[in-house]
């Protein structure tokens, strides 16, 4: 069970509703091109889903930040402070 807290912004709620609008969409289109026998195949309808993740992305990018929680990055370990020594002794004088 983690403690870590989910952001609840304008912003991140609007791109959380990226996968299931896909999903929907394909499914969609998929169900007219059968119901249609081809008229409306997927290879003539497939821009309806650049638009709708066109749509998303507009309206997640003017989607203000208000209460944006930012969630500590845990794949990368800090960066050691850099080591100015010599490696071997006698060079760089």
């Amino acid at each position: 069970m983690t403690t870590q807290l989910r952001c609840t912004c304008s912003r991140c709620t609007i791109r959380g509703f990226m996968g299931p609008a896909v999903i929907t969409t394909l499914g969609v289109l998929f169900l007219l091109s059968e119901l249609r026998h081809g008229y409306l195949a997927i290879g003539h309808t497939y821009p309806i889903l650049f638009i709708v993740i066109g749509a998303i992305l507009l309206g997640s990018a003017l989607a203000p930040m208000d209460g944006h929680i930012e969630t500590p990055s845990a794949s990368a370990p800090p960066k050691p402070p850099p080591n100015y020594a010599s490696p071997t002794p006698g060079q760089g004088r």
